[in-house]
């Protein structure tokens, strides 16, 4: 089965973010991920990978002024300089760090995004990404939580990638913001699974665990599996409860976290 990476943002926000590392540890997590890892000094977030024997799997560029409404940067007419140094540094943490994907936010239709600026802007972040062994991904997402986001479904994600050309351009295909957006989840793996470097989930209508949802999850998983996805799943969901009670979700979808 696939290997599941717990997010560090939304998952055991209990304790202070650098004490999330050893609790993902502690409950069988062998790898994590996270929003932004900018705010922390990158030999801090290091010692805690080595220390816990964890892999961060993925992290997204920085996306502008996240406190003010900013989701991004990628597709934003203007800001190409910024984005380009956002790009340089997340590079300097992922070389750091091991990771070896990343996501660039589209950013919002209302702050100026367009699609000539987002292709241009990508196949920069390819060619730079490239000589250090990471993939850069886009991920359509729902605009019932992100409002005006500017890549929202598949298929168009599909057209970029296409558009772009780079070997290393990847779809981030998370299972929730599918089902939200465009229904039909299943289809999607079957039309999408060869462009994924990398999936997220968590359970509709709420955003919480997989298990209970109204997606059946445990399906979703073993078409993943079947497809021959050698990858992360990254658990990026809301605990209804506390997050060590709402784990009983993988053994409810026949998974395990064991790698």
């Amino acid at each position: 089965m696939p290997r599941f990476a717990a997010n560090l943002s939304l998952l055991f926000t209990e304790l202070p973010f650098l004490e999330r590392f050893e609790a993902a540890s502690r409950a069988g997590f062998k790898g994590v991920e996270f929003l932004f890892p900018y705010d922390f000094a990158v030999g801090e977030l290091r010692a805690r990978l080595d220390d816990h024997g964890l892999q961060l799997v993925l992290f997204n560029l920085p996306p502008g002024d996240w406190d003010a409404g900013e989701r991004g940067l990628a597709a934003v007419a203007g800001r190409e300089d910024e984005f380009s140094r956002g790009v340089d540094q997340a590079l300097d943490f992922a070389n750091e760090l091991g990771c070896g994907r990343l996501h660039a936010m589209a950013g919002l239709k209302p702050h100026g995004a367009h699609r000539a600026t987002y292709i241009e802007n990508l196949g920069m972040a390819c060619e730079r990404a490239k000589p250090c062994g990471v993939d850069i991904l886009i991920e359509p997402i729902n605009t019932k939580d992100f409002p005006g986001y500017f890549l929202n479904n598949t298929f168009e994600a599909a057209r970029v990638i296409e558009e772009v050309g780079a070997s290393n351009l990847g779809l981030q295909f998370d299972l929730y913001h599918r089902f939200l957006m465009e229904g039909e989840v299943e289809q999607g793996l079957k039309d999408f699974a060869h462009l994924a470097r990398h999936y997220q989930v968590a359970g509709p209508p709420d955003r919480g665990e997989p298990f209970p949802s109204d997606m059946d999850c445990a399906n979703l998983f073993q078409m993943i599996d079947r497809s021959g996805f050698n990858g992360w799943i990254g658990c990026e969901y809301k605990p209804r409860a506390g997050t060590l009670s709402g784990l009983q979700w993988i053994e409810d979808c026949g998974v395990t976290l064991e790698v």
